[in-house]
């Protein structure tokens, strides 16, 4: 499956076989034939493959669990407003913040265990979290709850490029789709569980059990075996030097904040502009649900034609979505301004798999993810907060527009230079 996952298989022989060797009398006794390295190896591989998209499941359900509920949610630990805009905002403080600590302890730990510790920690402040007797102590485990997402962006990445170098495509949709169907899932069920059980503290400690079960990979699979050699990851220094990591970190950072803006203003803008709050609420659905797909096409394709078409094509998407939700937002095309989003917003499939191909080690990888993720998410968190300020001073939507535009102006400028064919250790003399 890989070069390293998959290691080469020697001969049972130790040699050519000669016609002219004596045969024996009789029969030695027959020995105790171990299992062929080749199937173990494929056990193995498949093995971290489950890992990956049972971990990737999970990267995203302590975020939206929290928005299927949040009014039952703040009713019954007597949240104020003030505090729902921070638990909003949580998710990315804690992807950028956390996430800036995840290649540190993954050379000391390594990935694997890394990994494992974070499904444990999330496990944890799900079920905390949920029986929180404050506002205070919710946004505390919450934090505890996030540590899989937080680090899962950047070990994941660092994993697949590790262990699936000929792979990268396929692994990236992989975890790609998984994610986006947690987050799908979690979003979808949370409200319903509330509903059938009449208690929503229960409804958001359901989810440790996924995160329980995902560790389950991770304890059984043993790297040194799989890869022949150790398991932490090495460092690259310099990476703030890197023209490349820069640019990849304003990608990173101006589609997230697109893609967080559309999730928290589009039905309010919607509603705005005439149209009834379900129907809003069915077009922020069919925004994520075009992304599930494009999450299994983006990285293959990318892999396969390159990322300049891909980039080029999911772009493209940009100008008319702005231009059709801002003139007829509200109006019968509205599903096809959304959709058209949806395409353009998978740009993050992309940039996913561009930290595997940007980078000539697993050492470069882990650079280049955690400098462009810790970076991004805060520029991501920026945006919606920038909108609501913009529009609560005008009262109008054409600046919050404007300034869609002008992010999607940077994304494409930004994106030109990381699609080229580049490397981070190229740019980086110590590396060299």
């Amino acid at each position: 499956m890989t070069t390293d996952a998959t290691a080469a298989v020697e001969s049972e022989h130790d040699g050519p076989r000669t016609d002219a060797s004596p045969e024996p009398s009789e029969p030695p006794p027959r020995a105790e034939v171990p299992p062929a390295p080749a199937t173990s190896s494929v056990h193995l591989a498949w093995l971290l493959v489950i890992g990956v998209v049972l971990a990737a499941f999970n990267f995203r359900t302590a975020v939206t669990s929290v928005g299927a509920i949040l009014a039952e949610l703040r009713t019954g630990l007597g949240m104020p407003e003030a505090v729902a805009g921070l638990l909003t905002s949580l998710p990315v403080l804690a992807f950028a913040g956390l996430g800036a600590f995840a290649p540190r302890l993954a050379r000391r730990f390594g990935p694997r265990a890394l990994l494992t510790g974070a499904l444990l920690c999330m496990s944890v402040g799900l079920v905390a979290r949920a029986w929180a007797p404050n506002a205070a102590l919710f946004l505390c485990f919450s934090l505890l709850a996030l540590a899989a997402g937080a680090v899962g962006n950047v070990a994941v990445p660092v994993i697949v490029k590790r262990y699936f170098p000929d792979r990268i495509g396929v692994m990236t949709t992989a975890y790609s789709t998984m994610l986006a169907v947690g987050a799908a899932v979690a979003a979808a069920t949370t409200a319903p569980i509330d509903r059938l059980t009449g208690d929503w503290r229960l409804a958001m400690a359901v989810w440790a059990v996924p995160a329980l079960l995902a560790t389950v990979p991770w304890l059984l699979w043993r790297p040194a075996a799989a890869a022949g050699g150790p398991e932490p990851v090495g460092r690259l220094h310099g990476v703030r030097r890197s023209r490349l990591a820069w640019m990849m970190l304003v990608v990173f950072g101006c589609q997230s904040a697109i893609a967080y803006i559309l999730m928290g203003w589009s039905t309010t803008i919607l509603v705005s502009d005439g149209m009834g709050a379900a129907a809003a609420g069915t077009m922020l659905g069919l925004l994520t649900i075009v992304q599930i797909p494009l999450s299994v096409a983006v990285p293959i394709l990318t892999v396969r034609w390159g990322p300049r078409p891909v980039f080029l094509i999911l772009m493209a998407c940009y100008p008319p979505a702005i231009a059709g939700l801002w003139l007829d937002g509200g109006g019968p095309l509205t599903w096809a301004w959304m959709a058209l989003f949806g395409i353009g917003t998978s740009v993050f499939p992309l940039v996913l798999t561009l930290f595997g191909l940007r980078a000539r080690t697993p050492a470069g990888t882990s650079a280049l993810s955690s400098f462009a993720q810790s970076g991004g998410y805060l520029i991501a968190g920026a945006g919606p907060l920038a909108v609501g300020w913009v529009y609560g001073l005008t009262g109008s939507w054409s600046l919050p527009f404007g300034f869609v535009a002008a992010l999607t102006a940077v994304l494409f400028a930004a994106g030109l230079y990381v699609i080229r064919e580049r490397y981070i250790e190229d740019e980086l003399p110590s590396a060299a």
